[in-house]
């Protein structure tokens, strides 16, 4: 790793410069030396083009760019460079490409820009062919130059938290190819003035922002485009009528845009180039088309009408869109079967029909959708026993089969079937039959949700194998896809934890979890279980566990949500639980557990109810204490007492020892210390006993 010396400015005749994708770190030089060695009075004098992406530069932009008169592209993309962008920019005159691209630039966009008068010129950059700022921390207003650009074909502000309306001078940069603002926090009103003279727009991208478009329903754009995304833009109620002019069209998002109308019949035909096709989350009305859709839509990849109102059936039509690859057609009204056609998919990677009215049995032909990857039927009226032939779609990541009315026993072939499976759901069914112990072969799965089933039998031992689970690491399911049409996909996953209903999309991947949970499984808590040391999810409630809770149960130490309520297990709740610094919910509730409850370190986070219909338990959080609490003190009193009193008896036995030892060997020391103290001892005796002779002869007296 390096910085950039400030003596490149010894380069006078340097025109082209490229020192990307190095490891350059620091700033920018402030100064550029030698300017006089090159008989300039600016740096750099011949350079037109400067490559310095993808590097670690850092601080601001410096004062010397703007001074590099010739320069016509200016790439520091994928840099740290911090602070604002300078008004100074307008000196550069001849400037076609500016691309600062996902840099940590931050401030507003400058409100004026100077130069006009160094570039003779009445407008800013006049040159100016390439915009590119997105990715970014810049906030603030859009300034009203950006309209002045009048050579400009690509702005890409997208990615910044930039505020605020579009100007109207927008809609005057006739030679604007591509205009991208996603994902920012603009909002207010798009009029046709915003789009006057953009005759040759052919890329819009104003989705993820707050826009209300507003035109007239005769209205005809003066562009047609290729590209057109306006997700979360509101163009609704009605259907927006000036598509219909729109006859280019390779990619199309107006999903949730506020349109609850029913969808025209023309739009169906709108473009043969359609390969993209988002209408989700509105409120669309009426039902699928019965037509030959594939005729107008041959090259169609990508179709997602999900979160909308439509209802009927599926139509057998819609097989004959021979080139999707993605189908998502979820959280509709939806009923009827799933169409034998399906199988004309042979490019399919992802089958969304959750979340519908769907009935009848799962089509044996799924089995001919050899490239599907994720299968998502759940929240559906689908019944009978899962068809032997899906054990064909070796390619799947994803089985979603929950909350139906499936039965018969979970087959052995799954297991082996899908080496690749990462989620496996059979909630709410009506599964029975033992588990098989070959679900253990699933080497990359991360979810086992089979929950509120009629499972019988232990929990196989086996589960310990499900490696996935026992790395503390965990995939991306992001990564899952590689295919051009997945990257606006967006998996999604309902999970039952914490006692609530929890729905995770992009944070998927941080999901590992068992649920077992309202079964009837029997036999003895499985400790092997303690060895998936990835576990965040673990629920074996309501079923009829018996055993303790292994000591070991402290290696999960990503555990999240533990929940064994609701069965039969006794002894005592482990110590080692306090060691799960990362349990935020636990329930051992209404099982068989005794003695004291180990009320420290993460445990002690936890109240009453999580261990309430365990009678034998004690101690806090519960209200019962345990019997030795009280006997404790009284032992701690005796133990404290018996020291007081060995104390007191000590200190007696020395005081008295002292008291005899110490004058006998100060006597000792010297005979005249000895003779005297003796002679005093029997003066004091004689005086002694003479005050008692005296006092009995009065005594005597006073009787007679």
């Amino acid at each position: 790793m390096c910085s950039i010396p400030s003596s490149i400015g010894n380069l006078c005749n340097l025109q082209y410069l490229d020192l990307s994708y190095n490891n350059l770190d620091g700033s920018l030089p402030d100064i550029i030396n030698e300017t006089e060695t090159c008989n300039s009075k600016s740096p750099l004098p011949n350079l037109r083009v400067l490559y310095l992406e993808y590097n670690q530069l850092m601080g601001k932009l410096p004062n010397w760019l703007s001074e590099l008169k010739h320069l016509e592209g200016l790439h520091l993309s994928h840099n740290q460079l911090q602070g604002s962008i300078p008004s100074s920019i307008g000196n550069f005159c001849n400037l076609q490409y500016l691309d600062l691209n996902n840099n940590n630039l931050n401030g507003s966009l400058p409100e004026i820009i100077y130069g006009t008068e160094t570039c003779n010129s009445k407008s800013p950059l006049p040159n100016l062919r390439a915009l590119y700022l997105f990715g970014n921390q810049l906030m603030g207003k859009l300034p009203n130059w950006l309209g002045e650009l009048k050579n400009l074909e690509q702005l890409d502000l997208s990615h910044n938290q930039l505020q605020g309306s579009i100007p109207n001078l927008i809609g005057n940069l006739s030679n604007l190819y591509s205009l991208n603002l996603r994902n920012n926090q603009l909002s207010g009103t798009l009029t046709k003035q915003h789009f006057w003279k953009l005759s040759n727009l052919n890329y819009l991208y104003i989705d993820s922002n707050s826009f209300r478009l507003d035109v007239s329903s005769n209205w005809t754009p003066p562009f047609q485009l290729s590209i057109l995304s306006m997700g979360s833009c509101h163009i609704g109620p009605a259907f927006p009528a000036w598509l219909q002019s729109q006859k280019d069209l390779m990619y199309l998002d107006i999903s949730n845009t506020s349109i609850s109308s029913s969808v025209p019949n023309w739009f169906w035909n709108i473009s043969s180039n359609l390969k993209y096709l988002i209408r989700s989350h509105n409120q669309l009305q009426g039902q699928l088309p019965n037509s030959n859709i594939g005729e107008f839509l041959p090259n169609l990849y990508f179709l997602s009408l999900s979160g909308n109102g439509i209802t009927g059936t599926i139509p057998d039509s819609v097989g004959h869109l021979t080139s999707l690859e993605v189908i998502d057609f979820s959280s509709n009204n939806l009923i009827g079967s799933i169409p034998s056609t399906i199988n004309n998919y042979s490019s399919l990677i992802v089958l969304d029909l959750g979340n519908n009215n769907l009935s009848g049995m799962i089509p044996k032909s799924l089995d001919q959708l050899q490239l599907l990857k994720s299968l998502h039927l759940n929240h559906n009226k689908l019944s009978g026993e899962l068809p032997s032939s899906l054990r064909n779609l070796t390619g799947l990541d994803i089985l979603d089969l929950s909350y139906n009315n499936l039965s018969g026993q979970i087959p052995a072939w799954i297991g082996t079937a899908f080496p690749n499976l990462v989620i496996l759901n059979l909630r709410s069914n009506m599964f029975s039959g033992r588990l098989p112990s070959l679900l253990s072969n699933l080497s990359s799965l991360h979810v086992l949700d089979l929950a509120q089933n009629n499972l019988m039998g232990e929990i196989p031992v086996t589960l310990v194998e499900l490696k996935a689970m026992a790395q503390d690491h965990n995939m991306s399911i992001s990564s899952l896809y590689d295919n051009r049409s997945n990257y606006r996909y967006e998996e999604r996953l309902i999970v039952i934890t914490k006692g609530l209903t929890l729905e995770y999309t992009r944070t998927l991947s941080l999901v590992v979890s068992i649920d077992l949970s309202d079964n009837n499984l029997s036999g003895e808590f499985p400790e092997g279980i303690t060895k998936l040391f990835g576990l965040v999810f673990l629920n074996l409630s309501m079923n009829h566990v018996i055993g303790r809770i292994p000591e070991s149960i402290s290696k999960l130490r990503q555990l999240s949500s533990l929940d064994l309520s609701s069965n039969k297990l006794f002894g005592s709740i482990p110590s080692s639980m306090s060691l799960l610094s990362s349990l935020g919910y636990l329930n051992l509730s209404n099982n068989n557990f005794s003695d004291k409850i180990p009320f420290i370190g993460q445990m002690s986070t936890f109240t009453e109810s999580a261990f309430a219909g365990n009678p034998n338990l004690c101690g806090a959080p519960l209200v019962i204490k345990c019997q030795d609490e009280g006997t404790d003190k009284s032992v701690e009193d005796k133990i404290d007492s018996g020291f007081v009193d060995q104390w007191f008896y000590l200190s007696i036995g020395l005081g008295f020892a002292m008291g005899i030892l110490v004058p006998y060997f100060v006597l000792a020391m010297r005979r005249s210390w000895c003779d005297a103290y003796f002679d005093f001892v029997d003066k004091i005796v004689k005086w002694l006993l003479f005050r008692k002779r005296v006092t009995y002869a009065r005594n005597h007296v006073q009787r007679k």
